[in-house]
């Protein structure tokens, strides 16, 4: 079977009023995502998703459609696709779109992931079991990300957020430092001492802030601190690190293979945090995983805020690497809890702190092509872009 068109949708999404991200980035309260659909000359569908945010991954929606039509796609038109394991089909369309396009992962990812969905639906197998099969349960504990907002309005949502189910609460902070510890002591005092809590500064402070903060915070007994200092300063990271006892999560500062080397090397953080769309791809984001495996370096789920399409593929990576501890670190398989609508015919089940990996062939997703013609973005003239 060969990729015989490639179709892209741009849509809106506003997010939950009561649960809009507020970070050191700016305020996330509609989701605008492109979605990729993938036929096969045979008749094979498979769907991906890029979820895009400017201030996060410089990619925008309209952008990706604009690079998938006219850069990524063509040159992956007729490509032979490969039911079931054999990936060397997905390296051949990841090396094709490294050489039309440099960087915009998310977008990479999506076509990325609906090749895989393909190869899935053709086979009749979910992708996790093409990536070597489950090595824990499919039912994967999730985290909540709680928006920086005065202390007693985070510590209300904290406490709504336990009850409905999870185990480990991520806050985000990144500004005034006093009012970061603030937040992460009523949040704490709220919870009580059971639930685990973590901090995200979206590489909002400095290294004397960051430091100042965490051992402000020392008796809040945090699980860790995700990507306190900027992106580009690996350094920056390693001397927090060692200047505090929590360990260190990076995020912002690895997205490819590359970055993942370098922080090893500089011993920058104790955990990675990985997912298909930053790192371009469940391949990608699978060979980072087991880079960081032969260093002693856990890896765990991050999040864009995606849609079913989008956060299917997390699932299926979790389940099928070992070195993604899940069980200790709960990703950020989150994105349905915060979107006010799905295109999924059969949406991810989310319930009780868990979310269910898909079983079904491919992701395990099917799309509502009514519902994403309803959320179309209306500052596009048209909604789809063919190649």
């Amino acid at each position: 079977m060969q990729i015989a068109s490639i179709q892209t949708y741009v849509i809106e999404v506003p997010i939950r009023q009561d649960v809009v991200i507020t970070s050191a980035l700016g305020t996330h309260a509609v989701s605008r995502v492109t979605l990729v659909r993938l036929t096969t000359d045979d008749g094979v569908e498979g769907v991906g998703e890029a979820t895009v945010t400017p201030r996060w991954s410089g990619e925008t929606a309209l952008g990706a459609q604009a690079l998938i039509a006219g850069y990524l796609a063509p040159p992956l038109l007729g490509l032979a696709l490969i039911a079931g394991p054999e990936t060397a089909d997905v390296e051949t369309a990841l090396v094709r779109m490294d050489a039309a396009a440099f960087a915009n992962p998310f977008a990479k990812s999506a076509i990325e992931a609906a090749i895989w969905d393909v190869k899935g639906r053709a086979a009749g197998a979910p992708v996790y079991e093409l990536l070597g099969g489950p090595v824990r349960d499919l039912a994967l504990p999730i985290r909540f990300s709680l928006a920086a907002a005065s202390p007693e309005q985070t510590a209300a949502r904290a406490v709504e957020r336990v009850a409905w189910g999870h185990r480990t609460l991520k806050v985000k902070v990144g500004g005034n430092p006093e009012a970061d510890v603030a937040r992460m002591r009523a949040v704490r005092q709220a919870i009580g001492p059971d639930v685990l809590l973590t901090c995200d500064a979206n590489g909002g402070w400095s290294v004397r802030d960051a430091v100042r903060a965490l051992h402000a915070m020392a008796d809040l007994d945090l699980l860790l601190a995700e990507q306190p200092t900027p992106r580009e300063d690996l350094d920056a990271l390693a001397a927090v690190r060692r200047a505090v006892d929590v360990p260190i999560m990076a995020d912002e500062g690895v997205f490819t293979l590359f970055d993942a080397q370098e922080c090893l090397r500089r011993e920058a953080a104790d955990i990675i945090a990985v997912y298909p769309g930053k790192n371009g791809g469940i391949l990608p984001c699978k060979r980072i995983v087991e880079l960081a495996a032969r260093h002693g370096v856990p890896c765990a789920i991050g999040s864009n805020l995606e849609l079913d399409p989008g956060a299917s593929p997390m699932c299926h990576v979790t389940v099928a690497c070992a070195n993604i501890a899940a069980e200790r670190y709960h990703g950020d398989i989150l994105g349905p809890l915060y979107q006010t609508e799905s295109v999924a015919r059969n949406p991810l089940r989310l319930e009780g702190g868990f979310v269910h990996t898909p079983t079904g062939a491919g992701l395990g997703v099917d799309v509502d092509w009514s519902a994403v013609d309803r959320l179309r973005y209306q500052g596009w003239p048209s909604p789809v872009a063919d190649c």
